[in-house]
């Protein structure tokens, strides 16, 4: 902590107070027994810079071998304190170093849904620069707490920046959030995950759990359900209000991880996916009761969900398929609207398998989904179910497309005996093509 950055950490320390200069790398030990009589709530003066250090403030070794729990159960205990009239006051500030964390909650343990607070910020310096390793001591079940973070109806507008997060125990879980109103609008920018995860971030409850972004992040590992899951019911109070996912916005993203779903949305949900590379690198190892050995970006399963958040956009992505497992989308949504503009899949499409693809596959009803793909190149088939006696109307386009593997009259695997005439292809480019 040599140099600059410990000329602006001594700075601060006089600004924090007396009591503050006196922590001096016992900031862990001085908070828990109470000897830092940090500022009361509101009562920080207007030269107060609002920020907590978790190695200089309280003490955080960053070196990869030392458990650094208490250093960041600290910060946020400070952070939580200085809350004002609901509003946040602190950013919490992570220094170059690799940090191993084994107790769940310690980056944020919030559970005041009766004092809720709008803003806390969390900022490294850069994502293959601050590392925050998380090895607790075990894995529980999906509501037993093996999570780093921890929303409980409290804290709106968290922001993450420059920071890596590593599962070191395979299993173990970034972020549970779960929302009545009061947990919403979170913010990722150059964030990247690694490891075998459970859940990245686990969205449960009723009403918002909402306006969510990720920009250029990297989303890398293995996730056993999911990077993103919305809608756990672990405790929902109305299971139809779990309809309330709405706005997540995923742009200029890195997705490239070695098995699991992206993004799975089993009560509906709002989402935007906007430029970036999508890529499954292997396979799960072992099939799972659900998706067996598939992997899926993203994964909409229920039919039945509220008007308005039924809708899907994906703009300027290339895809790599890299293996027979690996599905691109599977929507069983019975209306709404799922539009690709601009997106690619066809970087395999050389390979054996790439010809026998079903990786877009989706669920038609007599109310849709609206299904809309343009100026795409795409490989393989797509699969399109049907629920007797549904028959779907006009309600699937391709406009401008080109089908790297197999004409418009073959591009379509359908049921038995399903009439072709919901689809339409304008002005496609056939696999003979040029």
């Amino acid at each position: 902590m040599a140099g600059e950055h410990r000329d602006t950490v001594n700075r601060r320390r006089l600004l924090y107070g007396g009591a503050a200069a006196a922590l001096a790398g016992t900031g862990t030990a001085a908070w828990a027994s109470g000897a830092w009589d940090a500022p009361a709530a509101g009562a920080a003066s207007r030269e107060h810079p609002g920020y907590a250090d978790v190695v200089a403030d309280f003490g955080a070794k960053g070196d990869g071998t030392t458990d650094d729990s208490a250093a960041f159960e600290a910060a946020y205990a400070y952070a939580e304190k200085r809350a004002a009239g609901g509003t946040g006051r602190t950013v919490i500030l992570v220094p170059p170093g690799r940090y191993r964390v084994t107790r769940p909650g310690a980056l944020l343990a919030a559970d005041s849904p009766s004092h809720r607070r709008n803003g806390l910020r969390y900022v490294g310096a850069g994502l293959r620069i601050s590392e925050i390793v998380f090895a607790p001591a075990t894995v529980e079940g999906p509501d037993g707490g093996s999570y780093l973070c921890r929303n409980n109806d409290t804290w709106q507008n968290i922001s993450f920046e420059g920071l890596r997060f590593t599962s070191g125990t395979p299993g173990a879980s970034f972020f549970y959030s779960y929302s009545t109103g009061g947990a919403a609008n979170y913010r990722f920018s150059q964030c990247e995950w690694m490891g075998e995860w459970e859940y990245g971030v686990a969205l449960d409850g009723s009403n918002t759990n909402s306006e969510m972004r990720w920009e250029a992040c990297r989303v890398g590992g293995a996730y056993r359900k999911a990077f993103l899951y919305a809608g756990m019911s672990l405790h929902s109070t109305d299971v139809k209000q779990q309809d309330q996912f709405l706005n997540y916005w995923f742009t200029d993203m890195n997705v490239t991880y070695e098995w699991g779903n992206f993004l799975e949305f089993p009560y509906g949900g709002s989402v935007t996916c906007r430029s970036g590379s999508y890529i499954v690198t292997g396979r799960r190892p072992t099939p799972h009761p659900d998706y067996g050995y598939e992997s899926a970006f993203f994964r909409f399963p229920r039919p039945a969900h509220f008007d308005g958040v039924q809708r899907f956009h994906a703009e300027d992505i290339r895809f790599e398929l890299r293996d027979d497992a690996v599905v691109v989308i599977d929507c069983a949504w019975n209306r709404g609207t799922v539009h690709f503009n601009d997106c690619d899949d066809t970087a395999h499409a050389y390979r054996s398998f790439s010809d026998a693809l079903r990786a877009h596959r989706y669920t038609l009803t007599d109310a849709g989904p609206l299904v809309r793909y343009d100026s795409c190149q795409l490989v393989g088939t797509h699969q399109y179910r049907t629920t007797p006696p549904a028959t779907p109307p006009p309600c699937v386009r391709y406009d401008m497309c080109r089908l790297a593997s197999h004409p418009p009259a073959a591009f379509l695997t359908l049921p038995p005996a399903q009439p072709r005439d919901f689809a339409t292809f304008a002005n496609c480019l056939p696999s003979s093509a040029p």
